[in-house]
């Protein structure tokens, strides 16, 4: 899902002619009558329902307020983290950013990102669950307003585990490798007709999000707290991975299978991913939509703690802003202000089939007749555990992934990839950004 762009000396050496695309900023006020202040608001909304989306509350803003205007710039997500990077290095950063939340720790250690003023922070706090206020802190400082915030449950397709005697979808790891076995399938040839369970190195959302999903649900965590290492190493992550070797060595999962187009199209039962992917699935799946459930991520053994994977984006004020005041009030009025019951941003991503950190406008926007799918992923709110975002996070999450995706293919046994992800990783993390 994501690209890494380096650090910041290798940002620096990237042609120039990428900090004029699509990146050029409009004149910027004084403030004077006649003369507003123009802000700038950097995002990854560059096309389709996303884009559209950004635009109404933006517009309404901009009817409203003479003084203040906003004016949005975007890019592809590919390419958000290095556009950040660059501008910001030739100081045409824009005044607002909303950055993907692993990224945050890289960011405030390159002095991008400024801290949220006391009110603003109080606010974030008492307004947003742990996991979205986790997203958008550094070492427990809050740098924005949460806004897009994913957490991962387990998708099943309901025809294939009938079809395959499975009475219901699993709730403990046994019973998910059970039902994997069960519906999986092969033709004579040995090609997979049907994946039991998921296993794609399509991108990181199912590479390394639904690992460490799993990880969450065992206790195990990919980063220490304080940022200088890696646990994956750990009896936790051990399990991880011989739970996702055995699937793959016993013909359950195929990570070659590109699992967004073949879970819609029946030929996936089970596999763990976020909750926008629901919008793409009634898009893709039509009436077969129907087959598809949701669950929590089914825990090691029953009776335990929910634990799942939170990822997020938030919205922020750049350190090199003009109007620091002027650019927090508008992200206060964008995620806080309430219109029929809801904030703005909550709305905004409701109608493009995602969810906020703000359980009470999920509860609210998520009522009758919403698809029940999505409840899940509210519920998971509560008990979500936020992406590590220290300074070397994103690319230790690319390690993580390389080193996932060599024990899928047999390249590395389970003990190589915890021996090579600890090395890596803690190298990565340690460094002085």
């Amino acid at each position: 899902m994501t690209r890494t762009p380096g650090r910041r000396h290798v940002a620096l050496a990237l042609p120039a002619a990428l900090l004029a695309a699509g990146c050029a900023a409009p004149s910027r006020g004084t403030g004077r009558p006649g003369d507003p202040i123009v802000l700038t608001l950097l995002s990854h909304y560059a096309s389709g329902a996303l884009k559209e989306a950004l635009r109404g509350p933006v517009d309404e803003w901009n009817a409203t307020h003479d003084r203040v205007k906003v004016a949005t710039k975007a890019v592809e997500f590919t390419d958000l983290l290095t556009t950040v990077m660059v501008r910001q290095a030739a100081g045409q950063g824009a005044d607002l950013l909303h950055p993907y939340c692993l990224w945050n720790g890289q960011l405030v250690r390159a002095g991008v990102l400024r801290p949220a003023p006391a009110p603003h922070a109080a606010e974030i706090r008492r307004g947003y669950g742990a996991a979205a206020v986790g997203s958008a802190s550094v070492d427990g400082t809050v740098y924005g307003y949460p806004t897009e915030l994913q957490t991962y449950a387990l998708y099943y397709n309901k025809r294939l585990l009938r079809e395959a005697g499975v009475g219901g979808p699993p709730r403990t790891w046994r019973e998910l490798e059970d039902a994997a076995y069960r519906t999986a399938r092969r033709d004579r040839y040995g090609n997979t007709l049907v994946q039991g369970f998921g296993l794609s190195a399509f991108d990181d959302s199912t590479t390394v999000g639904q690992t460490l999903a799993l990880l969450s649900t065992a206790g195990g965590r990919f980063v220490s707290p304080d940022g200088r290492r890696t646990e994956l190493d750990s009896a936790a992550g051990r399990a991880v991975l011989d739970l996702e070797h055995r699937l793959v060595a016993r013909g359950a999962s195929d990570p070659g299978v590109n699992v967004y187009s073949a879970f819609a199209s029946g030929q996936v039962a089970m596999v763990i991913s976020a909750g926008w992917w629901t919008a793409d699935l009634k898009s893709l799946m039509g009436r077969a939509y129907r087959d598809v459930g949701v669950v929590p991520v089914p825990l090691p053994e029953a009776g335990g703690e929910r634990a799942t994977l939170a990822t997020g984006f938030m919205l922020g004020v750049n350190t090199a802003a003009r109007h620091p005041r002027e650019a927090w009030e508008f992200l206060r009025w964008l995620n806080t202000e309430k219109v029929r019951g809801t904030t703005r941003m909550s709305a905004l991503q409701v109608s493009v089939g995602s969810l906020t950190g703000r359980a009470d406008d999920m509860r609210t926007l998520l009522g009758a007749g919403t698809d029940p799918n999505l409840r899940p992923f509210l519920d998971a709110l509560g008990y979500a555990v936020p992406e590590p975002n220290v300074p070397g996070a994103q690319q230790a999450k690319s390690l993580l992934r390389k080193n996932i995706e060599a024990l899928w293919t047999g390249r590395q046994s389970v003990d190589e990839a915890l021996r090579t992800t600890r090395r890596q990783v803690d190298q990565e993390v340690a460094r002085s950004w």
